[in-house]
């Protein structure tokens, strides 16, 4: 089971957000099983355009970090494509390992 953290900088996060993360790091763990903890990290910037909803996802798996900073309009928008992104990561990290086993083996 992989533990997840949510914090919310410079706003107060509801249920439906904390939710949706959940969903989606959960989604991402079926894909790689070795997902430890994952740290998001909601952030609100004051500026004029609609661009201002930051999601940042901090993967943690045996040996590394997998970092991703997403901004878009809203919340649940940033965290789907930071989660999107994060996946290729998992997957070409995934594969990095298995190329490496296979070089060591033969």
């Amino acid at each position: 089971m992989v533990t997840i953290h949510f914090r919310a900088v410079n706003f107060k996060a509801g249920i439906r957000l904390k939710e949706y993360a959940k969903k989606r790091i959960e989604k991402l763990s079926l894909f790689h099983k070795q997902i430890l903890e994952v740290f998001v990290f909601a952030k609100v910037e004051n500026n004029s355009d609609g661009f201002n909803k930051w999601a940042e996802l901090k993967i943690e798996i045996p040996g590394d970090y997998v970092v991703v900073k997403k901004i878009s309009r809203s919340f649940e928008e940033s965290i789907h494509n930071a989660a999107a992104v994060s996946y290729t990561h998992l997957r070409a990290h995934e594969t990095r390992e298995d190329r490496g086993f296979r070089r060591r083996g033969g």
